[in-house]
């Protein structure tokens, strides 16, 4: 059995088809960048909706090209965050003949959670899993063979934060000042249970692995945020083999990554699953009990 998972957020659409055990089998990306026109308008225009019909569409048959019984089409923080949210969805189900599953915060977080500790092998617990995408940023704890018990989520990511404070390129010093300012005025309260282990999922996760290595801690996101705030977006992405629009977006980004590993007390491991590993999972599991 194959299983398709499109996730639409933020910043990209991503396709992934799967066979039981994780295996990928086919993938696809493109960047959409729904959260700027949200950010900027408060809504999507006709034009971006009709980007999107037209991606989730070719999507969908890349996914059925590629042997997938089952597709679920997920949409993230824009679902939740755009004033036409129910017009977007009308436009990716016009689209691909699947009806879209608007995640709520919580349900990205457990998705997330799920499909990262099935990605990796991890000691006893408890497990922290941070989520840091375009639009919003999750985080969730619980114990390695179950559901999390603690979850939060801010409507505050890498897009977000960079269209709203820096504008810069390379973003100033006193950019990223107010921008630190700004997450912990968003992260205020804030106190997850400490955990044994701490993972990162996610594109900016995935980007900083390849500036300072597997590993999340104090020095190595000091020595990201170093990096970045030296060199434009065009050399960074040029360096490291990052999408050029993944690295105008990646400041933004690492200074969530890094207040929210702050509060954790350990240093993050990035790990490749993620919100699309999780609803495989499920997936498979209800196949599996039918």
């Amino acid at each position: 059995m194959r299983v398709g998972v499109l996730d639409i957020g933020a910043n990209t659409a991503r396709l992934v088809v799967f066979e039981r055990g994780l295996e990928r089998v086919a993938e696809d990306r493109v960047s959409l960048a729904l959260g700027a026109e949200i950010e900027a308008t408060g809504r999507l225009s006709a034009a971006k909706l009709a980007e999107v019909e037209t991606a989730s569409s070719r999507m969908v048959a890349t996914a059925r090209a590629a042997g997938a019984a089952r597709i679920e089409v997920l949409v993230t923080s824009p679902g939740r965050q755009s004033e036409n949210g129910l017009e977007l969805a009308a436009a990716i189900r016009h689209g691909c003949g699947h009806e879209p599953r608007l995640l709520s915060a919580d349900d990205e977080a457990r998705l997330g959670y799920a499909g990262a500790l099935a990605a990796t092998r991890t000691g006893p617990g408890p497990i922290a899993v941070c989520d840091v995408g375009g639009g919003s940023a999750q985080l969730a704890v619980g114990p390695a063979d179950g559901e999390p018990v603690w979850v939060r989520s801010i409507d505050l990511g890498s897009l977000r934060l960079t269209r709203r404070l820096l504008s810069e390129d390379p973003p100033a010093p006193s950019q990223l000042r107010a921008a630190a300012a700004t997450i912990e005025q968003e992260l205020e309260g804030m106190a997850p249970p400490l955990p044994q282990t701490a993972l990162a999922v996610g594109g900016t996760a995935r980007a900083l692995r390849r500036i300072v290595g597997p590993l999340l801690g104090t020095h190595q996101l000091a020595e990201a945020l170093d990096v970045l705030a030296s060199k434009p977006a065009k050399k960074i992405a040029a360096a490291y083999g990052i999408d050029r629009w993944r690295a105008e977006v990646l400041p933004g980004g690492t200074l969530i990554v890094r207040a929210l590993q702050q509060r954790l007390l350990r240093p993050l491991e990035v790990v490749r699953g993620g919100v699309r590993e999780g609803a495989a999972l499920a997936i498979f599991a209800e196949a599996e009990a039918a």
